[in-house]
């Protein structure tokens, strides 16, 4: 059975992490699917925005399923084969580095270390007040080796994230906010429209000016601000070539909502 919900309405994908009995945790079904779905995200030109939550109301996802981990051992060759297969052919969100599209995370629960680390890779993080945040790993042995223990630091300061990493201890959707991480806390009943007025905002935008502009804020970190300034961005080349470019002005000087296009 699939393990994700997908839908497309209007020009917004909604993705579903569906195993609300295991607090959707990452098996690699789940990895796989999701991998797939990233991909059409990217590829079909009429979604200009994603959305990610978690079914149930526990959890947006609590990481990798350890539970999962430890039946490997007894399970048949064909079994750990086919597992193998799924982690080559899948390519997270956390390692696509140049992802066009703006993602919102609708943390609707606990969203502990591969959940966070999705959350982390997102550009949006909209979160209910009982929600919970961390990188437990080392509390099992492991490490937030999926882009966490370099996402966080960058996202809310090294002392901060370092208080959390090393201790493996939970934030509140509060303190997330109070840190940067969380873009908005909101009571559980209100999570959906909250999500809802961010989507709206972003559509009110040329879908290539919002690709434009991540593309140039995310790979500028990188660099000295002047480099960041003089570089030439590939969807900003798009942009300024666009039938979107004229139609903004011509929008605002007839006064009505422009008609975008994204070409």
């Amino acid at each position: 059975m699939p393990v994700t919900e997908f839908k497309i309405q209007g020009h917004v994908a909604y993705i579903t992490m569906n195993r609300p009995e295991a607090m959707n945790s990452l098996n690699p079904e789940l990895r796989f699917e999701l991998s797939e779905l990233w991909d059409e995200v990217e590829k079909n030109k009429d979604v200009w925005i994603a959305v990610i939550t978690g079914a149930g109301d526990r959890a947006f996802c609590a990481g990798a399923d350890l539970k999962h981990r430890a039946k490997e051992r007894s399970a048949s060759l064909e079994q750990r084969q086919r597992w193998v297969e799924m982690q080559k052919n899948s390519r997270p969100i956390t390692e696509r580095w140049d992802f066009p599209k703006p993602i919102i995370a609708k943390v609707n629960g606990y969203a502990l270390g591969g959940g966070l680390e999705i959350a982390l890779a997102c550009d949006i993080i909209v979160a209910v007040e009982d929600a919970e945040l961390g990188l437990p790993e080392p509390r099992r042995g492991l490490i937030a080796g999926a882009v966490g223990v370099h996402r966080l630091p960058r996202q809310i300061g090294l002392k901060s994230a370092m208080g959390y990493m090393l201790t493996g201890r939970h934030m509140t959707a509060q303190r997330g906010y109070e840190l940067g991480l969380v873009n908005q806390v909101v009571p559980r009943e209100s999570l959906d429209s909250s999500v809802d007025e961010w989507v709206e905002d972003i559509l009110r935008c040329a879908p290539l000016s919002v690709r434009a502009t991540k593309q140039a804020a995310m790979q500028g970190l990188d660099m000295s601000l002047p480099q960041a300034y003089y570089t030439e961005y590939d969807w900003e080349r798009q942009r300024l070539n666009s039938k979107d470019m004229l139609e903004g002005p011509l929008a605002f000087a007839e006064k009505r909502r422009p008609n975008w296009s994204g070409s």
